[in-house]
């Protein structure tokens, strides 16, 4: 297994890591066996960077990951986040950055992990009314007493994301990046790379819209939080299916999946950057580590630029995009 190393502080993973939200809710109807069958194949396969987060479920992914990994636990990197409160019937009571919620919610994710330390801590979602360095110094503090080894933000803009670095060294910035999601590009990438923070993509594969797999929101089940997703809905369905017909055209002249070449793509962008696609099908896991072995040429990267330029997606990544980038 390839390894790439987030930030200036030494924390090296596997080039791949695994997203687990999936495997407790959002994409349909949760089938835990499976969920473990993947998780297990991911350790056997050399992966060894794995996130979550406190809301997943809500609250049973991390138990779940908790329980697969937990053999392994020393040889694995286990990410997780805090911020977007959830009760334990799923409602959502909006986001809490305040310092007394940090020690509280990184307690609750030690205990349903079964672990004495969380490797990497993500912000969920930056809290408008929280200043950044209040936060941050509080997942310092969690640092300091041994319960967490590096921190984290997940979808802050760049001037918050030096701020945070400022009240405390940020390993890695966790943010929505594929071909139909670029606007990293315009400065966050940069302002990662002058920082020395890393750079963790989620939804590298546009939801699943990129692997090729949906031709109508039909494909999609009725539980599917993505039937409310802006990019599956309506016209915005079809504009984009037309962007992944082109993908999967040029993926199928190299012998690829389209998933292969969408995170070829990603990988290809920098060995700061570590995507962590999503699955809960084993097979699925297997052709996504396929995409560490497709190099693509200048050539293939100008054309790709081609057929998703910025913005190329139709429609917004959220319903409601207010939580996104603070």
């Amino acid at each position: 297994m390839q390894q790439r190393t987030l930030g200036d502080q030494g924390l090296t993973v596997s080039a791949l890591g695994l997203g687990c939200m999936g495997m407790s809710e959002f994409y349909g109807t949760p089938d835990e066996n499976r969920a473990i069958k993947t998780l297990q194949r991911a350790i056997d396969r050399g992966v060894t960077f794995y996130d979550t987060a406190d809301m997943y479920g809500p609250f049973t992914n991390e138990k779940l990951v908790g329980r697969v990994l937990g053999a392994h636990r020393h040889e694995l990197t286990i990410a997780t986040k805090f911020g977007i409160v959830r009760d334990e019937q799923g409602g959502h009571h909006g986001i809490n950055g305040r310092p007394r919620y940090v020690e509280k919610a990184c307690n609750a994710s030690l205990q349903r992990l079964g672990v004495d330390h969380i490797d990497l801590y993500y912000l969920h979602r930056v809290d408008p009314e929280v200043p950044i360095e209040h936060t941050v110094g509080a997942m310092g503090k969690l640092v300091e007493a041994g319960k967490v080894r590096y921190l984290g933000l997940s979808e802050a803009a760049s001037d918050t994301l030096r701020r945070a670095n400022e009240e405390h060294p940020i390993t890695a910035l966790q943010t929505e990046y594929s071909l139909w999601s670029r606007a990293p590009e315009e400065d966050i990438l940069s302002t990662c790379r002058g920082l020395d923070i890393g750079f963790v993509p989620y939804s590298p594969l546009g939801r699943g819209f990129l692997t090729g797999r949906f031709q109508s929101p039909d494909d999609l089940p009725e539980d599917d939080w993505r039937r409310h997703n802006p990019r599956f809905q309506d016209e915005n369905f079809q504009k984009n299916l037309d962007l992944v017909d082109e993908v999967k055209r040029l993926a199928a002249d190299k012998d690829v999946t389209p998933a292969q070449l969408a995170l070829a793509w990603v990988l290809h962008q920098g060995d700061d950057i570590v995507p962590i696609p999503g699955t809960t099908n084993p097979d699925h896991l297997d052709q996504n580590l396929g995409a560490l072995d497709v190099s693509l040429s200048d050539e293939e990267l100008d054309r790709i630029d081609e057929i998703a330029p910025m913005g190329a997606a139709a429609g917004d990544r959220y319903p409601d995009m207010s939580s996104v980038s603070r």
